[in-house]
């Protein structure tokens, strides 16, 4: 068994056969089937055998990745972008026990299969979801604070749970958010603080674990948004294979975000009843803002849809239009953020997907707002087919456009008067 993380320091070194058992302790914990501890402990052996053979005693990272590459060919295969579902899985069991080593708690970002909360610590984010929408704040951003809420008080209860709550357990969970886009550190920080306020004023936490929650110093707009080279999403689109159900699924999904410019959420969510097909519209209730836009149903996005409602979905009860054709089949989850289909067909169509640059379905959607930009289209129009609340949203997209800025460019050696027109 690892001891207890508030009795160690983060990066002391534990033996293989320590974490092994701890973690196995913990993911009995949190509800893991007994399928999915057959197979974790099967790993867990071939890994420590790996590690004998070696004569090393204390589990490293290092070591643990060797043994995944050389089960799967795992280095290989990410540079040339042919991992398997599998090869992923067996990353995860060594990044799993890295994270339990650090930090005395399994991470949700590397399994979604984690039981949900139950209880007390339940009851608890449900009662601060109604707090949220009690304070009127958007249908996004309850689901959002609300996963963040779950997520710390899933830590916390490794540590004690919310009654045991100080700086250090703020600091621990902090530390697990390495690696993510400053962003979403920000916007995961600025969710634990207002789970902290509402926890505080319940008398849940002590007030001054709010105090310990560090700032995420950072600049709006500073990120210049990711954009697909003119007649990369072209290429993209008559790469799909619209002769299988996925391929017209795909297919239906890219067209109506690189055409019409909705979010991935927005598509995920599409019901039967928002499609007004005599009137040619489609009517969006936006995951993000909560509010209701009308878009014109372009005849390419239309029969794109048509085409898989009648010859590619499997047949499901939901009302959404997009379901998972693996079983079980349904709607698609929140965390399901579809970036891998549009990765599929980018690699189909020969279309370089770079790691320094951010390749998910928003990026069509940049790219969208970005060539309406250049055709001269107004950024208020841009903005309502966007479904921005501000213009000064919008506007972000002259940043990805070289043409646009060549245009803003200003000659400092131009008289004042001339620049100030």
């Amino acid at each position: 068994m690892v001891p207890n993380p508030d009795d160690q320091e983060v990066g002391v070194m534990t033996t293989v056969s320590a974490l092994v058992s701890g973690l196995d302790e913990e993911l009995r914990r949190l509800g893991y089937k007994d399928s999915t501890m057959a197979w974790y402990r099967g790993c867990w052996r071939r890994m420590q055998r790996y590690f004998a053979a070696r004569g090393v005693e204390e589990f490293s990272l290092d070591v643990a990745m060797a043994w995944v590459d050389e089960a799967c060919g795992f280095f290989g295969k990410e540079q040339a972008g042919t991992l398997k579902r599998t090869d992923v899985y067996l990353f995860r069991v060594a990044q799993t026990l890295e994270d339990y080593a650090v930090h005395g708690a399994v991470l949700r970002r590397y399994d979604r299969s984690v039981s949900k909360l139950s209880g007390d610590g339940a009851e608890t984010v449900a009662r601060f979801q109604a707090h949220l929408r009690a304070a009127d704040r958007a249908v996004s951003t309850v689901r959002t604070y609300g996963t963040v809420a779950g997520e710390f008080v899933a830590f916390a209860g490794t540590r004690g749970g919310l009654a045991r709550c100080d700086a250090a357990t703020i600091g621990a969970f902090t530390a697990t958010l390495a690696g993510y886009q400053v962003k979403t550190v920000e916007q995961k920080l600025g969710a634990l603080r207002s789970f902290l306020r509402f926890a505080s004023a319940d008398g849940l936490v002590d007030a001054a674990c709010l105090v310990a929650v560090p700032a995420v110093p950072s600049v709006k707009q500073a990120r210049i948004p990711s954009v697909w080279g003119p007649g990369e999403v072209a290429r993209i689109v008559e790469a799909i294979d619209r002769d299988n159900p996925c391929g017209k699924r795909d297919y239906a999904i890219i067209v109506l975000i690189a055409r019409l410019g909705l979010r991935g959420a927005d598509v995920r969510r599409l019901e039967f009843a928002d499609f007004d097909w005599p009137g040619n519209r489609l009517f969006v209730a936006q995951a993000k803002t909560g509010h209701r836009v009308r878009l014109p149903l372009l005849k390419e996005v239309g029969w794109a849809v048509i085409d898989y409602i009648r010859h590619g979905r499997p047949a499901c009860d939901c009302p959404q239009v997009f379901v998972r054709h693996t079983a079980p089949v349904g709607p698609f989850s929140d965390q399901d953020h579809l970036h891998q289909i549009l990765v599929k067909h980018a690699r189909v169509a020969h279309v370089p997907v770079s790691e320094k640059r951010r390749h998910g379905m928003h990026s069509l959607r940049h790219t969208l707002a970005t060539r309406l930009m250049e055709g001269g289209t107004p950024v208020e129009q841009i903005a309502d087919i966007l479904g921005h609340q501000s213009v000064q949203s919008t506007g972000v997209y002259l940043k990805s456009s070289l043409g646009l800025l060549a245009k803003c460019a200003l000659d400092p050696d131009a008289p004042a008067r001339e620049v100030s027109r």
